[in-house]
């Protein structure tokens, strides 16, 4: 989501306003890890192990050369463009705006979900906290509270997002030293050094190794929304490029070590407990608690108080997300219907009362219902991916029609204006053909009705295409 940006005004004469540059590499990243959430892999802890065999720590590793080599690009088209601040616009400028508009699209489908999936991760940790729970029936209250917020105009502030995040860290750290005492308690030192998290010989597979790393891309969607800060950022050619790739790094390399540690614990869960070794850790955990699975490894090396304390943190931290994802979503949609993208009677109507998009957020709300009950967290999770990923490789297309196509001799540089972008494009392609058949469906006919719309509101190609404004998002 785009951070509310700087009020502070500078100006070379009075009818010249500027926005001060006031934001250093730390802020930058500092938002970048809000934005990803350091807790970011625990709900995909059970599913991407039984997808990957035994080898999501694999998986996020690989995600994460994929995630940097796309930062690169990201960071590149920012400096480049530093008012614009999404796919969209640098589709348009690196290639043309008819690929910049189905970049876009895809875009909207990613922001449309993006509620849905918040919905059901943030019920399935209440149903842990409360079992027995109606699944449908809390949905349909976490959707109608989250959209009565949004009608109040309730909104969260920089600084609640600093305490979720501390919040976050302070727990997922108690993780880390409890897991580490856990094990080292019952195998010593050695424990800790487990090479068959990151290859077994017997389970492993590159196929499903694909699969998982194609649902474990999830955990860093979002990098690039600190590409918005470009206007605000000081020397941004630099700190943009830095900032979207230390993020991806710290995103990539925490979240292993909490998944190791997670593994080695499961593991050493079953085996001290007396059960054979026969069957892997991951095809023994209750088809129920698959999304939340990393809630009973809590529960093991922490008790009660960290199983609470980690469920509570992340039906919060959905609840907050859904928030302003579908806030975000909403002023998407707006800004299409002020635009006449969509229709501007129904999309670009703002009610009297909040000045809120209120049609929208109405709109939100059903399709949010709708897709709770399509969908489970596993398909919305690859159908965010599908979108986040056509964005990437359009990124990293238009990074190469940018910086070598459209560069001088002289500027061409191969290892940064072509190998890099292409390796980044080759390896998103890798994790896109990954993903399954449904989210393909689902997205590929998303994507054929915004190829109709644009051939029909273009006549053929032969005029500019809509132009999609994700500035306020």
């Amino acid at each position: 989501m785009s951070p509310n940006r700087s009020a502070n005004l500078s100006s070379n004469s009075p009818s010249t306003p500027q926005l001060k540059r006031v934001l250093g590499l730390g802020d930058l990243v500092f938002y970048g890890i809000v934005l990803n959430q350091p807790v970011a892999a625990v709900g995909l802890f059970g599913l991407v192990s039984q997808i990957s065999k035994g080898h999501m720590v694999t998986t996020l590793l690989l995600s994460m050369v994929a995630m940097s080599l796309t930062a690169i690009s990201y960071g590149r088209m920012a400096a480049r463009f530093p008012a614009a601040g999404s796919a969209y616009t640098y589709v348009s400028k690196g290639i043309n705006p008819s690929f910049g508009f189905l970049a876009g699209w895809a875009m909207v489908l990613c922001y449309l979900i993006i509620p849905v999936i918040n919905t059901v991760y943030g019920v399935l940790s209440f149903q842990r906290l409360f079992p027995g729970t109606p699944y449908i029936a809390a949905s349909v209250a976490f959707v109608a509270f989250i959209t009565f917020l949004n009608l109040l105009g309730v909104r969260s502030s920089m600084n609640a997002n600093k305490i979720m995040l501390y919040l976050m860290l302070i727990i997922i750290g108690a993780f880390l030293v409890m897991a580490i005492r856990y094990i080292t308690g019952r195998f010593g030192l050695q424990g800790l050094f487990d090479g068959s998290s990151l290859y077994n010989s017997r389970t492993f597979d590159i196929g499903s190794i694909a699969s998982g790393t194609a649902l474990v891309a999830l955990t860093y969607v979002g990098f690039d929304g600190i590409t918005t800060l470009a206007e605000d950022a000081k020397n941004p050619s630099r700190n943009i490029l830095l900032a979207v790739l230390i993020v991806c790094l710290f995103t990539g390399l925490f979240s292993a070590l909490q998944m190791y540690l997670a593994q080695v614990t499961a593991n050493t869960m079953w085996l001290t407990g007396g059960i054979s070794d026969a069957l892997p850790f991951y095809e023994r955990i209750p088809e129920a608690h698959i999304e939340t699975a990393f809630m009973t490894v809590c529960s093991q090396v922490g008790g009660p108080l960290l199983f609470n304390a980690m469920t509570i943190t992340m039906f919060v931290a959905c609840l907050g997300s859904g928030m302003a994802g579908q806030l975000g979503a909403a002023r998407l949609l707006y800004g299409m219907g002020k635009d006449n993208v969509l229709p501007r009677r129904i999309f670009g109507h703002l009610g009297s009362k909040h000045n809120a998009p209120v049609y929208n957020l109405y709109i939100i709300a059903a399709l949010s219902v709708i897709g709770v009950i399509a969908l489970n967290y596993q398909r919305t999770a690859e159908l965010i991916n599908f979108a986040a990923l056509i964005a990437f490789m359009g990124v990293n297309l238009s990074a190469i029609g940018q910086f070598w196509f459209r560069s001088s001799k002289e500027e061409r540089n191969p290892l940064t204006n072509l190998i890099i972008p292409s390796a980044g494009f080759l390896f998103c392609l890798w994790i896109w053909i990954s993903l399954p058949g449904s989210p393909k469906i689902i997205g590929g006919i998303w994507l054929v009705a915004g190829f109709i719309y644009l051939a029909i509101s273009t006549r053929g190609f032969s005029k500019q295409a809509a132009k999609i404004d994700f500035k306020d998002v």
